[in-house]
């Protein structure tokens, strides 16, 4: 019943603040790194979060969360009001990054730090090592993340192939709070969007998926690698246009459409295609983790399936 009423409390307030972002003309206008073509409202975002968070203390009211990783996740409160003042005012990208790093950190902390990175021939164990690497990949997932929201429903979509598969592979209700969550706002948000998430939605995403890969992996070592393929088709993106940019002398601050699946929509593809390709794209890459009990392989066969998808998609549109 809970998850129900979660629904429909993002469903409710999505709407709410549609209305209410329209009428106070909050709404993302279209730019050189736009990929719609109207004004449409923002901080639909808040919406997910207020769901996220009213469903992460029923959960930990009920004993139903570790009360470590119930409080590192809300500490991803902080990354939403940032966001969503961002979303206003637009933060300077130095005050914004202080305040993730000191948020990253904390939440870090509370979870125990990462204590194993492993490689499967060998771990690094090493605190400091280890620290700092779970550092940077929190830092990284919520910038790239709020990277990626560039079209209708795709980070949507995303989370909501995390959170089931999350919850196949290990249970846990929190996984289903967030799925309820994200999609309540994901019909507001299907092609042609009424209102978009915003960086109050996206970068705690990024921030979410971060302290649940890294909390997972301090119960089982190898569980950072699931949470890494299952991740994968998004820092793949991210990470190989941020590469191929600076490659191409181009200015990283500035803003662009070169990630693949904007590449996909000015190709010709519909955000929905787009969309519903890259959520078939994440079960086969699901499926490569839940039926191949060596993570290593299907790590390596999820990045020859990426590679693979990226030489398709530079064939639709190059990259220049």
């Amino acid at each position: 019943m809970i998850y129900i009423i979660l629904f429909l409390l993002s469903f409710s307030l999505t709407y709410l603040i549609k209305n209410y972002a329209i009428k106070k003309s909050l709404v993302a206008e279209v730019n050189e790194r736009s990929s719609h073509t109207v004004a449409t409202p923002h901080g639909g975002g808040i919406a997910v979060a207020l769901t996220w968070f009213i469903g992460l203390i029923y959960l930990y009211f009920t004993n139903q969360i570790e009360p470590s990783l119930f409080y590192a996740l809300l500490c991803g409160a902080v990354i939403a009001v940032v966001g969503l003042v961002d979303d206003i005012v637009e933060l300077k990208p130095k005050t914004r990054m202080i305040i993730f790093t000191l948020v990253s950190f904390v939440g870090l902390y509370i979870i125990g730090g990462f204590n194993t990175l492993t490689f499967g021939i060998f771990d690094i164990s090493n605190p400091i090592i280890t620290s700092i690497f779970a550092m940077l990949l929190i830092l990284w997932y919520i910038n790239l993340t709020n990277f990626i929201d560039g079209i209708d429903s795709y980070l949507a979509m995303k989370f909501i192939f995390l959170s089931l598969a999350g919850f196949i592979l290990f249970g846990g209700a929190h996984f289903v709070v967030l799925g309820v969550s994200i999609l309540g706002f994901l019909y507001w948000n299907w092609h042609k969007a009424k209102i978009f998430m915003g960086d109050v939605g996206s970068t705690l995403l990024g921030y979410t998926i971060a302290i649940i890969t890294i909390h997972y992996a301090n119960q089982e070592p190898s569980n950072f690698w699931v949470w890494i393929t299952l991740y994968a088709l998004f820092w793949f993106d991210a990470t190989l246009t941020l590469v191929r940019r600076k490659l191409n002398d181009e200015m990283l601050s500035q803003a662009h459409k070169k990630h693949a699946y904007q590449r996909l929509t000015q190709s010709g593809w519909s955000h929905s295609r787009v969309t519903l390709y890259a959520f078939a794209l994440n079960i086969i890459i699901f499926s490569l983790v839940y039926f191949i009990s060596n993570i290593a392989i299907s790590f390596v066969l999820s990045l020859a399936l990426l590679y693979a998808i990226m030489k398709f998609v530079d064939k639709k549109k190059r990259f220049k």
